[in-house]
């Protein structure tokens, strides 16, 4: 009877210590969030383009706020203008007669809320994904499934390399960046694997060729956002900023980054 009594002493404490905590986070006036990611998929003509416009919010905010009313240009070196049209004040601007060159230079303007934003990139090209290897056996476990796209880097070329991985079992695509530093000219891979993947899941896989400073700006982005750094509320070295900026208000700096890139995608299946 006192070994009851006393568990029930133990579970009330127990339950009588469970206070809620507020967590109040530092909150700084809204930025313009930038994603202009133009992909012209090989095979396709590349016209068809848009552009999103957000604003930032408070880490607990569900609801991500559109930047609406923007006017939002993309120039390139022979002047020719496409005007990216916004959808019912949705955040998103989309143009359908875009001229995507490769290694030609595009500038991109935006003039949102009385401030001019804008940036400027080459066009990338890349190559195609060759083929997948599976390997079944893979990860610590012995036990897990991963999966190698294979593709051939050009010799004597400085080239970078955004690899994206989505698949139906993870809530978001697996994201890699590649430098040809020590694989020039060599057949090489990009690497993804998940627990939960097995046989009968498919996976989209692209391949972006980017620029240098892009494939920094993303390098120390997944470096920040991955688990070995801490979890949301570890504090980070620095603020990542990509290429855009605002011309008439240089400290009110955009979030985002505005990248042209040519894309390979393959649609592979698990075994």
């Amino acid at each position: 009877m006192k070994k009851i009594l006393l568990l029930l002493i133990i579970v009330s404490s127990l339950y009588r210590c469970e206070d809620v905590i507020d967590v109040e986070l530092n909150e700084s006036d809204p930025r313009l969030v930038i994603e202009a990611s133009i992909n012209w998929f090989k095979g396709t003509q590349g016209n068809e383009q848009s552009i999103k416009l957000s604003l930032s919010a408070p880490f607990f905010e569900e609801n991500v706020p559109p930047a609406s009313g923007a006017i939002v240009q993309v120039f390139d070196s022979n002047n020719n203008t496409f005007n990216f049209v916004e959808d019912s004040n949705t955040g998103i601007y989309s143009n359908n007669t875009f001229i995507p060159v490769i290694d030609d230079i595009y500038t991109l303007s935006i003039f949102y809320d009385n401030e001019l934003y804008t940036s400027t990139e080459t066009f990338k090209s890349v190559v195609p994904i060759e083929f997948v290897e599976q390997i079944d056996d893979g990860g610590f476990s012995g036990e897990d499934i991963e999966l190698k796209a294979f593709y051939t880097d050009p010799a004597n070329i400085e080239n970078y390399y955004f690899f994206e991985f989505i698949s139906d079992i993870s809530v978001v695509p697996n994201l890699e960046v590649y430098e040809d530093r020590f694989t020039d000219g060599n057949q090489i891979f990009g690497f993804y694997t998940e627990e939960d993947l097995e046989s009968g899941d498919v996976v989209t896989i692209r391949n972006y060729g980017v620029s240098e400073r892009f494939y920094e700006y993303m390098f120390i982005l997944l470096q920040q956002g991955s688990e070995e750094n801490g979890g949301p509320f570890e504090t980070q070295p620095a603020t990542v900023r990509g290429n855009c900026i605002n011309q008439t208000n240089p400290d009110n700096f955009p979030f985002g980054y505005f990248r042209l890139s040519e894309v390979d995608e393959l649609i592979y299946t698990v075994q």
